[in-house]
């Protein structure tokens, strides 16, 4: 058996898994049992397609069916394709387990185990297909996979406020959809391909002003499920109300998606096409708005949201300076936020579980009464902030060095700009560590000066349900602990995934790799 027989499984496995899971819907332990299962093999699958394709140095490509491109389905797994669904997989598995002893530990409240079970499946097939998808048509089936079981997900327990911002998450998610489809058709009919291959050869072929058009279509499509500014308006009320493992995977991967979709098609489709400018102002934006946005805050999940929005954007700003060095920067940059906002949204889960409220101006004492969930919090977040020697650092070091290497004055801003974000990060999530944590609850010595300092977060949006607070069950700290541990493993091996990364940048910003693709493939 060849290694390409392997790459239809990353797809094939959880949707199998899922119609496992579903048939299997009043068997509890079954369904965690083949959810388990499932992503540990897909993960152990992607790591060895990553060592074979990495060494190598050639791309797996499979075409489905035997079909003859362009009208057949072509999976495609090299380096980029191969690390992020290994790192989907781990975060996929880690907020699993998490799920797992939530509700456990609750009953069906907020995850109804026969229906989370199946989504979940779905969700993760969705954002496998979409990382190997050879083709803009099956990047389109592999986004709609995962935004039908988004769907579910985040309106589980069926409360006012889920279903409210469930229809917003949904009108947003089919008008990008639709932008995405059309702009598929308008490449089709001018081109007739939608292969990533033959597009990366063909559309030179195409005036300027048309390119221009095709490519302002996609770029809209993958920003708004990105969350770029200014289209990031939907997910800081979104992705709060949702129960607390949706929305650490929610945060972790389904924004990372859009990103993919931006990379693969700055650096193979429109190479000679670019809107570098346009995107290093958008990028700006991003990171400042957001990150405003996140000081504004007074409720953990909704700081937590903004930064989010705001880290988009250093993605965004690698992308923009197009170069080999700054897109595996950019590659690096979002293993680590993929990894450390999902660890951050674990970590609030317990701190909801524990307290039984997330505004951190309610919540305090909770490093004498919970002091390894101050660890668990404390770490990813001067992580995400870019405190030295964390993987934040790094990421962010590497794509600043990156735009200076161009030298305009353009990258001189952004990168003040990227410094700024950097530092209003950490600022907001050390205050809500200090106020959450450090500060007692029997303390009221300095209380009104406390109160002062923080008075102009009064007007902030409150936390969306108050609940009681509830023991936290070993297997969900372990999950969180498991993750913080992971992120600590992106700095420990920052030099072996570096450079990985670095590879992957220079792969993809050589067209010579892209015809590899058409070469390549094979029933």
């Amino acid at each position: 058996m060849t290694l390409n027989a392997l790459v239809p499984l990353l797809v094939t496995l959880p949707l199998l898994g899922a119609a496992v899971a579903l048939i299997a819907g009043r068997h509890r332990r079954t369904q965690v049992v083949v959810s388990i299962v499932t992503l540990t093999l897909v993960c152990i699958i992607a790591a060895v397609l990553l060592v074979a394709v990495d060494s190598s140095d050639l791309p797996l490509a499979v075409s489905v069916g035997g079909w003859p491109i362009p009208f057949g389905i072509v999976l495609y797994v090299d380096r980029l394709a191969a690390l992020l669904v290994v790192v989907s997989s781990i975060v996929l598995l880690a907020v699993l387990l998490f799920s797992v002893g939530q509700g456990a530990a609750d009953g069906d409240d907020d995850t109804p185990v026969s229906i989370f079970h199946p989504s979940y499946l779905i969700l993760a097939a969705g954002i496998f297909n979409a990382f190997i998808a050879g083709d803009l048509f099956n990047l389109y089936v592999g986004f709609e996979i995962l935004l039908v079981a988004s769907y579910v997900l985040i309106t589980l327990g069926g409360t006012e406020s889920r279903i409210r911002t469930g229809v917003v998450y949904i009108v947003v998610s089919l008008v990008s959809s639709i932008l995405f489809l059309s702009a598929i058709a308008a490449i089709y009919g001018a081109l007739g391909t939608v292969n990533m291959a033959q597009l990366s050869q063909r559309m030179s072929e195409l005036p300027q002003e048309t390119q221009m058009v095709l490519h302002i279509l996609l770029l809209l499509a993958f920003s708004i499920k990105a969350a770029v500014f200014p289209l990031s308006f939907w997910l800081p009320d979104s992705y709060p109300t949702a129960p607390a493992p949706v929305t650490a995977v929610f945060a972790g991967l389904l924004t990372k998606v859009g990103v993919y979709a931006m990379i693969r098609t700055e650096t193979q489709i429109f190479r000679d096409n670019d809107v570098n400018t346009l995107l290093l102002i958008v990028a700006l934006a991003t990171m400042i708005v957001g990150v405003l946005g996140a000081v504004a805050q007074a409720e953990l999940k909704r700081i937590l949201s903004f930064t989010l929005v705001s880290h988009i954007g250093y993605m965004v700003f690698g992308l923009a300076i197009a170069t080999p060095a700054a897109i595996g920067a950019t590659i690096y940059y979002t293993v680590h936020h993929i990894v450390v906002q999902t660890t951050l949204f674990l970590a609030v889960g317990l701190v909801e579980r524990r307290a039984g409220s997330t505004s951190i101006l309610k919540v305090r004492g909770l490093m004498r009464a919970a002091p390894l969930l101050a660890v668990l919090y404390f770490i990813p977040a001067i992580n995400l902030g870019g405190l030295p020697p964390f993987s934040g650092f790094i990421g962010k070091f590497a794509l600043f060095d990156a735009a200076a290497s161009v030298g305009t004055p353009l990258m001189m801003v952004l990168i003040v700009g990227g410094i700024i974000t950097s530092l209003l990060t950490l600022y907001s999530l050390m205050r809500a560590w200090n106020l959450s944590f450090w500060r007692e609850d029997e303390d009221d010595h300095g209380e009104s000066e406390t109160e002062a300092r923080i008075s102009y977060l009064g007007g902030a949006p409150a936390a969306a349900t108050e609940t009681r607070r509830r023991v936290i069950p070993r297997i969900m700290t372990a999950a969180t602990a498991g993750m913080v541990a992971v992120t600590i493993a992106l700095t420990v091996f920052a030099g072996p995934l570096y450079d990985v990364c670095a590879r992957i940048g220079a792969s993809l910003m050589d067209p010579v790799t892209l015809v590899q693709l058409e070469e390549g493939t094979e029933s």
